[in-house]
């Protein structure tokens, strides 16, 4: 990541790529790759894993941790009873890594994800609620109208005695 920020602002700041090149001992491609993402990209796999051992018994690991998910999660399929099964009763030839490896891959595709909330500039959250207040010492409901400006954090809250239309 050092060498990386460093070829960068060498390079914004005026060195050609092919001086970049010499001066860090880095090939001109490398550079060149450097310049083009504002961050480091990582590794990308240009092809799908392939498993020629593992392809042929994925339907029969998918029923069983299909059917896992109506027991309970102590009885459960785990990698190695995978693999046990798939030696004992279908002469798989292949090793616990490729059946370990698949069986973590499938349960990340499975998981729950989550999209960042983002708030552009104009847009706002509205809500409406009730509370329990105090005013001249008597306690009494209140109903409430909210507005959040996120990008601002600006807040609008108007409280009403009752819950009707024209509130």
């Amino acid at each position: 990541m050092e060498l990386y920020l460093k070829v960068r602002v060498a390079c914004d700041g005026g060195m050609s790529q092919r001086e970049a090149s010499r001066h860090f001992g880095i090939s001109r491609d490398t550079v060149r790759k450097m310049m083009a993402y504002s961050v480091p990209p990582g590794y990308r796999r240009q092809a799908p894993v392939r498993r020629p051992k593992l392809d042929a018994f994925i339907a029969i690991i998918d029923q069983w941790l299909d059917t896992d998910r109506a027991v309970p999660r102590k009885q459960r399929h785990t990698a190695r009873r995978v693999f046990d099964r798939l030696r004992d009763e279908h002469g798989f030839a292949g090793g616990y890594t490729i059946v370990k490896d698949y069986m973590r891959d499938r349960e990340r595709r499975g998981q729950e994800m989550f999209v960042p909330l983002a708030h552009p500039a104009g847009h706002g959250q509205a809500d409406f609620g009730e509370a329990v207040v105090i005013i001249g010492g008597v306690e009494q409901k209140a109903h409430f109208f909210v507005l959040d400006l996120p990008h601002s954090d600006a807040c609008y809250v108007r409280a009403y005695p009752a819950a009707v239309a024209e509130a």
